[in-house]
């Protein structure tokens, strides 16, 4: 199984190691949020208020499916991430195609669900009937595009359970920009309207799941499959779906929750929504870090507990905390410092009502980014050691609380009442995560 294009976590000096893998993880989920952020940014640009409004109506639904993929993949890898460890090739090219076939089937059933759902799921949303005709139009082309994210996801996961996080992170920059153009193609110079903005996303979706499938193809030889290789394993099949069930649903929960926070933003009227859009696109690129120091600790916990290697997952774990920590304060600053130019990039000069509502949700934001942060390691931690039902449990307490005060309190505070909602969903979350991990940690052989 010796190959450059994969790498042991499983020896070596810990920190460079962890940063060094996940790194590649935070730079190519930037270039994954440019997809959103340049469709905000020019729709909002190009178009208007109401079609930034319409495009935040759409995003919880189109991130619950989205997360939905990423969460099954990533199940799917930390079962890739034990195999590979234990150096058990022939289990874990079994996991690949078990996985590739599986989850095939699965996003064509959402795919199908998606696309004749789509204007009765945002009825659902109280979305604004001037609204909802553009949302409903976007939603379903980005639904059709869900066949590529999942392509993309189950071939980037499989190559960084193996510890190669850098090369998913070239071919995700490459379709980043290509998405920039296409959106200013499409929107600006073509006047495609919104329609236009989704479909620049899934061309560059599809370009980027074509350059996975020939990287692995021609790049990672142990991975080519033989016709007698390329097996639905039914006991495999059990595990995966064990692990990439609780994965996907603690993932979409997540989403889930932004979904019905989203109903609360709605009643407030067509400029709060594009707010709340603009706000929630800085909040993912914040986020979005923190989610993928988490990553990076679920991999290098994962590859070190299928070894035996407790002592280092307990130094691993450390190490995460301090980068989240580092990172989180960093992004408190500068948000706060930036709040206005930020929201101006999304609306220019105009629309002043909703630049000043989402200063002043950033300004107050800006200082909560250390809990997302600190549950994020936790979650982290507790995926590596396979133990997914504790991550599960953690962000439904933190989403079920989230949304109960977001109805509560959105009517008073407007979209900074968001912001409270998420303090008081974080709170709760680390009284959950802080006493099962206390009682976790004395259980991790030294």
């Amino acid at each position: 199984m010796n190959n450059k294009n994969v790498v042991d976590l499983t020896r070596g000096v810990i920190t460079p190691q962890i940063i060094h893998f996940t790194l590649p993880l935070i730079i190519g989920n930037f270039f994954l949020l440019t997809y959103n952020a340049a469709d905000s940014v020019i729709v909002g640009r190009f178009i208007g208020a109401h079609a930034l409004a319409a495009l935040g109506a759409a995003s919880p639904v189109m991130n619950i499916m989205l997360f939905l993929i990423v969460g099954i993949c990533l199940g799917m890898s930390v079962l890739m991430g034990n195999f590979f460890g234990n150096s058990d090739l022939a289990s874990l090219k079994k996991v690949i195609s078990t996985s590739l076939i599986s989850g095939g089937l699965f996003t064509l059933f959402i795919v199908i669900l998606g696309f004749f759902f789509s204007h009765s799921i945002l009825t659902l949303m109280n979305t604004p009937s001037e609204i909802i005709d553009d949302a409903t139009s976007y939603l379903q082309i980005i639904f059709i595009g869900l066949v590529f994210t999942f392509i993309y996801n189950i071939y980037a996961s499989t190559l960084r359970s193996m510890g190669n996080s850098k090369v998913s992170l070239y071919f995700l920059g490459a379709s980043a920009v290509l998405n920039i153009v296409l959106d200013l193609l499409f929107v600006a110079v073509w006047e495609q309207g919104i329609e236009g903005a989704a479909w620049a996303t899934v061309i560059a979706e599809a370009a980027a799941a074509l350059f996975c499938v020939l990287y692995v193809r021609f790049k990672v030889p142990f991975l080519r499959f033989k016709n007698n290789e390329f097996i639905l394993d039914r006991d495999l099949l059990r595990v995966i779906v064990g692990y990439s069930f609780v994965t996907a649903t603690q993932q979409i929960t997540l989403h889930l929750g932004k979904l019905l926070v989203q109903g609360a933003v709605n009643p407030l009227g067509v400029f709060a929504i594009a707010a709340f859009n603009a706000v929630t696109r800085v909040d993912d690129f914040v986020m979005i870090v923190q989610q993928n120091i988490s990553h990076g600790i679920t991999g290098f916990l994962a590859q070190n507990k299928g070894k035996g290697n407790f002592s280092r997952i307990r130094k691993g774990f450390w190490v995460g905390v301090k980068l989240e920590v580092i990172y989180s304060l960093i992004m408190t600053v500068i948000v706060f410092v930036f709040a206005k130019e930020i929201m101006i990039l999304f609306m220019g000069n105009g629309a002043s009502e909703v630049v000043e509502a989402g200063i002043q949700y950033l300004q107050l934001m800006a200082f909560l980014y250390l809990l997302p942060g600190i549950t994020n390691i936790f979650q982290g931690y507790f995926r590596g050691l396979g133990k997914m039902k504790i991550t599960l449990n953690a962000t439904l307490v933190q989403i079920v609380v989230r949304v109960s005060a977001a109805y509560l309190i959105a009517s008073y505070f407007g979209v900074k009442g968001i912001a409270l909602a998420c303090l008081i969903g974080w709170i709760f979350m680390l009284g959950y995560q802080i006493p099962v991990l206390t009682k976790t940690w004395k259980k991790v052989k030294l």
